[in-house]
């Protein structure tokens, strides 16, 4: 029966993955917004992801554009989301992804909380922390965007300590700010600003914003698997599951409403693809990027075997699956990169991918380097390959 689909080569996906998530110089994005919906979403647990992931889509523009796109224009904003990650997301798409998984993840940590207080034995309760969230919001309200000691500063509830395992053998006390500040921006009361520092720092202030319009969750999440699928398709069920972090009953309904056509791959497994989006891609220019950790195109399926060989993965992930920063070439991750103390760009391939490849990452490494600058960007999440390029 899958003899009968569309086949869609590795080739195809790699030729996709190029012109789609706007790696291809002659399809970068222009703004800031078009780059990260190009993926559906940054990575933003690493403050400096969201810049250098943006940066390699970007036809222009330096780490300023990227702040004005954040903290001026607010065409990003960062979001408690998918896999219960932060995620950089464009405000039109923020609503949907409020409702299809950062309300979950909310309610969860409300009742985490209130748990915890309950078991401190205090008699801080909801009333209590109702209390503190709106005398942090009215604080903001009052000085403007804060960092979190700010507010510890302005709002004595949030000095509050209290503590975990009363009792237990792990018995331990522990501030509440850092939990309360938290909600509120898993509920969408509050959002991270500029941070103190650079660009690379995530030590944001925070101010006072209103929570997103509500959407149907039924309806966010089908938006979100329909803009995934054409960002990433072919791909399965089990790769959205994934990525979204979603139950397998509500991936499958999103799917559902979606209406994906199958295809059939190289390896003869089949996979699903937007309506309609079965033809073959444009190929695009030969094309070398250096993408940071936890770049969208490397964390985008659970499957990845059409763009990395099993044999490199050791390098270039940590122990938990993170992945830390690649070398691509046409589509393929073929290598890793760091910076170095000195502010050197430094990468190796694993393999020989040839001349060309070598060259066009060279003239990559030179340009991330003039666009980093003078900051220094550490992973989060380190690598072996990435420890090995720097010590």
């Amino acid at each position: 029966m899958s003899r009968s689909l569309p086949l869609i080569t590795t080739a195809e996906r790699r030729n996709r993955l190029g012109r789609r998530h706007r790696l291809a110089p002659s399809v970068r994005a222009v703004t800031v917004t078009e780059a990260a919906e190009a993926v559906v979403a940054l990575h933003a647990t690493d403050a400096a992801t969201v810049f250098l992931s943006a940066r390699a889509r970007l036809a222009e523009g330096g780490p300023a554009v990227i702040e004005r796109a954040l903290y001026e224009e607010v065409g990003l904003v960062r979001l408690l989301s998918m896999r219960n990650t932060l995620f950089a997301v464009s405000t039109e798409l923020a609503p949907y992804v409020d409702s299809s998984t950062a309300r979950a993840i909310a309610a969860k940590e409300r009742r985490t909380l209130l748990k915890h207080l309950a078991e401190d034995g205090q008699g801080l309760d909801a009333d209590w922390l109702a209390a503190a969230e709106a005398a942090a919001l009215e604080a903001l309200d009052v000085h403007g965007p804060c960092t979190g000691s700010q507010l510890s500063a302005a709002v004595p509830a949030l000095r509050q300590k209290i503590t975990l395992g009363r009792g237990k053998r792990n018995e331990a006390q522990t501030g509440v700010a850092t939990r309360v500040i938290r909600l509120l921006a898993a509920d969408g009361r509050i959002r991270r600003d500029r941070p103190r520092g650079s660009w690379t720092s995530s030590q944001f202030r925070w101010v006072h914003t209103q929570s997103w319009p509500a959407v149907p969750a039924d309806e966010a999440r089908a938006e979100i698997a329909r803009r995934w699928l054409r960002a990433y398709g072919p791909a399965t069920e089990a790769d959205l599951k994934w990525w979204t972090g979603w139950t397998l009953t509500d991936a499958r309904r999103a799917l559902a409403a979606v209406g994906p056509d199958q295809v059939r791959l190289e390896d003869g497994s089949t996979a699903l693809v937007s309506p309609g989006d079965t033809g073959p891609e444009p190929v695009p220019e030969p094309w070398a990027a250096l993408l940071p950790g936890l770049d969208p195109s490397a964390m985008g399926w659970s499957d990845r075997g059409f763009h990395l060989d099993p044999a490199h993965r050791a390098a270039l992930f940590d122990y938990a699956g993170n992945v830390g920063p690649t070398v691509w070439w046409n589509g393929a991750v073929i290598g890793g990169w760091a910076q170095r103390a000195d502010g050197e760009v430094v990468w190796r391939l694993l393999g020989s991918p040839g001349r060309a490849a070598e060259e066009a990452v060279a003239a990559e490494a030179r340009r991330l380097a003039e666009w980093v600058g003078p900051a220094r960007v550490t992973p989060r999440f380190r690598t072996p390959l990435e420890r090995e390029l720097t010590s």
